[in-house]
């Protein structure tokens, strides 16, 4: 069955037809190009297709593009403004808080929902937004000193 999907991708409108069984992951990659929200377990474990549907991380391998409707997206490509990282990509950089990269914006759209929902988490509330992410290069320390870098600058922004 066919369905008209209207919503907002990184800050522009969107409508299209899709069938009722596209995945969210399968919409964003496939029809919109937007290949930062990796597929990898396609049963909503390792967090690498993580994206924000109004604000609040979910597996979009999991989550049908039908459930968006009327919803604001935000995948990783929407994150910078042009050249200018966002402060939580930077501060990712600046601690060195990935090595492959495949989990990476995953883990950062977490962290940037996070910190907008409270500015100043404690490593244990970290740890608990991060849970439904898997990093296997990291250790998840310079992901904890990125998030608290990123928060730190947030604060003063």
């Amino acid at each position: 069955m066919e369905l008209e999907l209207n919503l907002s991708v990184n800050g522009r409108r969107c409508s299209r037809r899709i069938s009722s069984s596209v995945t969210l992951a399968e919409f964003l990659r496939e029809d919109l190009h937007l290949t930062g929200c990796r597929v990898a377990c396609d049963s909503e474990v390792c967090g690498a297709c993580t994206v924000l549907l109004d604000g609040r991380p979910v597996a979009a391998c999991s989550t049908f593009a039908f459930q968006a409707e009327g919803t604001r997206i935000e995948t990783i490509e929407g994150l910078s403004n042009g050249a200018e990282l966002h402060p939580v990509q930077q501060a990712f950089l600046e601690t060195n808080a990935f090595q492959c990269g495949f989990c990476t914006a995953g883990l950062v759209l977490s962290v940037k929902a996070l910190l907008e929902a409270d500015p100043e988490p404690d490593d244990p509330t970290i740890l608990e937004w991060l849970r439904a992410n898997v990093c296997r290069c990291t250790g998840y320390k310079p992901i904890l000193a990125a998030t608290r870098l990123a928060a730190e600058r947030m604060r003063s922004l």
